[in-house]
């Protein structure tokens, strides 16, 4: 009995982890850039009692890859990234890769993402223009140009499908340096200028999985506090007599 208290247990801390990571996903609906998070399940198989028990894993966290929808801005500085490409951009603890492509220009020409973190080019360096040489121009290959002349070009990176991306700052990706690489196919990887990718959130599918979520957690509740009860009725009954 007290096995299966424990894997009802393990079913409710695995959907509690669900049910969170589904509750950021929808509350980033409108997220510029955002990627939405998914989770694993697989059961871990204990021999340390007297017969094998599986209980629920806690579940493997991944970020998904999907591509959101593009809607025009008009803003010469917003780029939307198509393909497999991600935008560099340095934060406090390091370069970090993402999807929002909504960038400022500060006083001195620096370009960074709408909260201030400098955005790379392919060599690791911070991106300026001049304020004063007119119109910024963003080809699909990232090269920028002012007044028909370049001026430097926005890092686009290729992240290994087989890489772990873990969540960073303002909506950024950490990943292992040696799964990133310079984009060298423009065809299907590139920028469009004047758009922005939204996040790729699925509405639909987020609802579902609170739902089947929600109801799984509730299910376990309630399994567990009928294998408590029941637990305790056999403990006062076999305790000894007053």
């Amino acid at each position: 009995m007290q096995e299966a208290l424990y894997v009802m247990l393990s079913s409710q801390v695995s959907r509690e982890r669900q049910l969170t990571m589904v509750a950021n996903n929808i509350a980033n609906i409108n997220t510029a850039g955002f990627r939405a998070e998914g989770t694993t399940f697989e059961s871990v198989l204990s021999n340390t009692g007297r017969v094998p028990v599986a209980f629920a894993g806690s579940g493997k966290a991944f970020i998904t890859r999907n591509p959101g929808s593009i809607t025009p801005t008009g803003n010469p500085l917003d780029i939307a990234i198509k393909g497999e490409a991600w935008i560099a951009v340095q934060t406090p603890t390091g370069v970090r890769y993402t999807r929002d492509g909504r960038m400022t220009m500060t006083d001195m020409g620096d370009l960074t993402t709408i909260n201030g973190l400098p955005v790379l080019d392919g060599g690791g360096a911070p991106l300026a223009v001049n304020p004063a040489a007119g119109e910024v121009m963003i080809a699909s290959d990232g090269t920028i140009s002012q007044n028909g002349e370049i001026v430097g070009a926005v890092g686009l990176f290729r992240i290994a499908p087989g890489a772990d991306l873990f969540r960073a700052t303002d909506g950024s990706v950490a990943v292992a340096a040696n799964f990133v690489e310079p984009i060298a196919d423009f065809v299907t990887s590139g920028v469009v200028q004047g758009y922005v990718e939204g996040s790729n959130v699925s509405p639909v599918i987020e609802m579902t999985r609170l739902i089947d979520g929600q109801r799984s957690f509730e299910y376990a509740a309630a399994a567990t506090g009928s294998l408590s009860n029941e637990l305790q009725q056999v403990i006062r009954d076999l305790g000894p007599a007053a």
